[in-house]
């Protein structure tokens, strides 16, 4: 007499019973959750900060960000553009570009700041800026524009690795202040209403400058 399909059944599982089941793989919890290619870091912090709202400006050398700088200046019309890092200083002088150098008028004329930064995050398009530069605190928070210099070799991977770049420098004395800006300042808390310019500035834009070393003859 044939075997009954639940004779078959049970034979299977008693088969299976008699060998160990396998044993999944162990996670690895030091690898990143959402990793980014090594090679095209650039390429995802431009699309993350473009997805946060951030207006991004690719720069292929010196001369590309003193126009692309220029043409923003004239498009939001800033007559007013505070800059008080020495070395952005020196680039803005060679570039002439007009800006404001020191604190006259601040308060009442600060549309918009140029600061640097500490690094760039690929996987979330957040800037890491700190209160170690000349710019302090206020550059980065007070404008309702906050323009960015930085350059393609500040961009790593994610947060991790950005607070790595602050802290190597520096040890255990890291800044007094330090922030990951990710877009415009925003918030919804009021009636689910979308506000822009709620705890810092209404607009964000980066300036990438190329430093990529050339490839050798």
């Amino acid at each position: 007499m044939p075997d009954s399909s639940r004779d078959l059944i049970l034979r299977r599982i008693r088969t299976a019973l008699q060998k160990p089941a396998p044993q999944p793989a162990a996670p690895d919890f030091s690898a990143p959750l959402h990793p980014v290619p090594a090679d095209d870091l650039a390429i995802a912090f431009a699309e993350s900060f473009r997805r946060v709202g951030g207006a991004f400006y690719y720069c292929e050398s010196i001369e590309h960000f003193y126009n692309q700088l220029f043409l923003y200046k004239k498009e939001h019309k800033l007559e007013y553009l505070y800059v008080w890092e020495p070395e952005l200083k020196k680039l803005l002088h060679a570039g002439d570009i007009v800006f404001q150098g020191d604190e006259a008028g601040f308060i009442a004329h600060a549309a918009a700041s140029l600061t640097t930064c500490e690094a760039l995050v690929a996987r979330t398009g957040s800037v890491l800026v700190s209160s170690a530069t000349g710019s302090g605190r206020r550059l980065s928070i007070y404008p309702e524009r906050h323009l960015v210099l930085a350059r393609t070799s500040q961009v790593v991977a994610d947060i991790a690795d950005a607070l790595q770049v602050l802290q190597s420098p520096m040890g255990d004395k890291l800044p007094s202040m330090f922030s990951l800006t990710t877009g415009p300042s925003r918030t919804a808390d009021i009636e689910k209403t979308l506000v822009l310019g709620a705890h810092g500035p209404r607009a964000i834009a980066l300036f990438l400058l190329d430093d990529t070393p050339s490839p050798s003859a």
